[in-house]
């Protein structure tokens, strides 16, 4: 089993959101309560894997569920603490080995959780733990980013975002090959406004793309079934040149 990305989102989850200003977190919420809705899912328990920093935790936490979010990263979910009410229940947990206290009316995985499990032995196992701790009839959303993204939008390339007291540098590199994408993370925050003085920290992330079809081959021998895939943000099938997908999966 490959290295599941364990020291991620440490130094990086103190800035993140503000690199992630410019995704629209209230269309994203729209998009996952209205299927959940589709799918008469209005009330009960709702966890969120990989939660990050719990936006759209906290986004579905006002809308009635009973929200867990679940993390692996202690710093990540520090930042969520500040951000959901208090109800909302927070675990650090690897979601290969997800351990609930009770059954979930449904989960939710969105933001490239998915994409985070590097071989298919992580993401059945996932799967399994998902499947045991769904109630009967409960469903899964998690979306995907796709292979056509990594290859065509993201590739090997090097992107900057510089402000006036944070710069960040990315540099991708995909392999087509194994699917895998990862991405060293550069972080310049300044800490010593007087002085200028910046400091800096590294994180390297790795993501794999997925076919739909192996996809739904590991639903189907965790035991669950896909009801639906849909090009991100509509109720359409998706496309080749489809930048992300989600998925429904239900619990029979």
């Amino acid at each position: 089993m490959e290295d599941y990305n364990n020291n991620i989102y440490s130094g990086f989850a103190y800035v993140y959101d503000r690199f992630m200003d410019n995704i629209p977190y209230g269309r994203w919420h729209s998009y996952i309560h209205g299927l959940l809705m589709d799918y008469n899912i209005n009330s009960g328990i709702v966890a969120d894997l990989a939660c990050g920093t719990g936006t759209i935790t906290s986004m579905l936490a006002k809308d009635g569920y009973d929200m867990a979010g679940i993390d692996i990263s202690y710093d990540m979910l520090c930042i969520a603490r500040n951000k959901c009410p208090a109800n909302v229940l927070l675990l650090q947990q690897d979601i290969r080995e997800l351990d609930l206290y009770g059954s979930a009316a449904a989960m939710v995985c969105v933001c490239d959780g998915i994409n985070y499990l590097l071989d298919e032995e992580s993401l059945y196992k996932t799967l399994c733990r998902v499947q045991i701790f769904l109630d009967y009839g409960g469903i899964f959303i998690f979306d995907l980013k796709t292979m056509y993204f990594y290859e065509n939008i993201l590739g090997n390339r090097v992107i900057a975002d510089n402000r006036e007291d944070l710069s960040l540098i990315w540099e991708n590199e995909f392999n087509k090959d194994t699917g895998i994408n990862e991405y060293l993370v550069t972080i310049y925050s300044l800490c010593d406004k007087e002085n200028g003085l910046f400091e800096r920290f590294d994180e390297l992330h790795r993501q794999k793309a997925y076919s739909i079809d192996k996809i739904k081959e590991l639903v189907k021998k965790a035991g669950m079934e896909t009801v639906a895939v849909y090009n991100a943000f509509t109720k359409e099938l998706p496309l080749d040149n489809s930048e992300r997908v989600y998925f429904i999966v239900k619990k029979y």
